[in-house]
């Protein structure tokens, strides 16, 4: 049983590695048809409507890709920590940003995602690199840290 889990684990993070608008309906393959997906900006529920959001996301994306770190699994619950590589045209004048994360899995008995929730830092992906919010949000910060 650990060689399968750890094979669920390790193909749902080379799926999602490679993962751009070109093969967001193969999605199914990895999800289950009622998923539940929530990371700090969404909550969607469905295999269809995930579908949707990650051809949505992905159809202004340059390139995106994840470096894959630590990896866990027990059971049907699995956490991987990642760097997340994202290049896009309005985000920090379109230079490549890196946002690290963590997701936690859990797999249904078929072997394919029934929840997945991502943890991340939402100002150090989107916000902080706005060009007009962006410089408030760092100033905030940078008083916060003292």
């Amino acid at each position: 049983m650990a060689a399968l889990a750890d094979n669920r684990l390790e193909a749902f993070c080379a799926f999602f590695n490679k993962l751009d608008k070109s093969c967001t309906n193969e999605l199914y393959r990895f999800y289950t048809p009622d998923a539940l997906f929530i990371d700090p900006m969404h909550r969607i529920e469905g295999a269809k409507a995930l579908e949707r959001y990650f051809a949505t996301l992905y159809e202004n994306v340059t390139a995106c890709r994840f470096s894959f770190h630590e990896r866990q699994m027990s059971g049907d619950q699995a956490f991987a920590t990642w760097t997340m590589h994202l290049t896009h045209p309005r985000l920090d004048g379109g230079r490549e940003i890196h946002v690290d994360g963590c997701s936690h899995l859990t797999f249904a008995e078929d072997g394919r995602v029934a929840r997945h929730r991502d943890y991340f830092d939402a100002g150090a992906l989107l916000y902080e690199r706005l060009p007009l919010l962006g410089g408030a949000i760092r100033l905030v910060k940078k008083r916060i840290d003292g």
